[in-house]
């Protein structure tokens, strides 16, 4: 039989042989006078026994041994599949129980789910899209720099901020910076400093009392790169302000 009659009885495509010949699953056959392939049988068990191993997930690079002794019965290779598959399914079913954390708190995907609650109670108490873009987009940088380790103090961070009993403070302080800007006075900007160290400043002191697993050391100059891009002039002020104030 000819490569197509050979492929359409197995159930597959001429371009699958020429790959099988190419990686060496399936061996050249003999050349018939007017130059085409010529295969019989043997080569269409042969293509079947391919199929059926790769539907199993083995490797074309692992299938030579199987097909070609015999005494093989691919017990260590099955069982090497098995505990491949196993631990796909185990990370799928991780990866599901992520997405199902994130839908429940209407997140957005690229928001760590570990934080995903308390993003959106702030999301809800109604910050402008902008500073919420804000928020997320520094949630995901900080979430990376404190790594999975620091992961779980974050994330207490987050839930102490967004404690019913803080939220209505909280939101207060974030509308009062979104509004800040070439008319703002002196006076606005120190009473909204003096605000946030008075309710940030006992939950900071605890976050950053140095026995958090990470060291967020050289990552100020990122943040100053992206508040430079988002903030006006009179926000980025308030910043700093509030820089020198945690550090006196």
């Amino acid at each position: 039989m000819h490569s197509g009659e050979l492929a359409r009885l197995a159930g597959v495509t001429v371009r699958a042989l020429r790959h099988y010949h190419q990686v060496g699953v399936l061996p050249e056959p003999e050349r018939r006078t007017n130059g085409y392939r010529s295969y019989d049988v043997h080569d269409l068990i042969r293509v079947l026994r391919i199929k059926r191993l790769a539907s199993l997930g083995v490797p074309l690079e692992r299938m030579p041994q199987l097909l070609d002794d015999a005494a093989s019965d691919g017990g260590g290779l099955l069982d090497e599949l098995d505990a491949e598959f196993a631990a796909q399914i185990q990370r799928l079913t991780e990866q599901r129980e992520l997405i199902a954390r994130l839908r429940i708190h209407d997140a957005p995907p690229d928001v760590p789910p570990e934080l995903a609650p308390f993003i959106a109670i702030f999301a809800a108490a109604g910050i402008s899209p902008d500073l919420a873009k804000i928020d997320r987009d520094q949630s995901v940088l900080l979430a990376h720099l404190v790594g999975e380790e620091g992961l779980p103090s974050l994330a207490n961070l987050y839930q102490r901020i967004s404690a019913f009993t803080v939220v209505p403070a909280v939101t207060d302080i974030v509308a009062r910076f979104d509004r800040l800007g070439p008319g703002s006075t002196e006076e606005e900007i120190s009473a909204l400093v003096d605000s946030f160290v008075d309710v940030f400043g006992p939950i900071l002191e605890d976050f950053t009392d140095g026995s958090e697993p990470y060291d967020l050391t050289g990552s100020a100059t990122l943040f100053d790169e992206y508040t430079e891009d988002v903030l006006n002039e009179q926000q980025r002020s308030t910043l700093a302000r509030l820089v020198a104030a945690f550090d006196t």
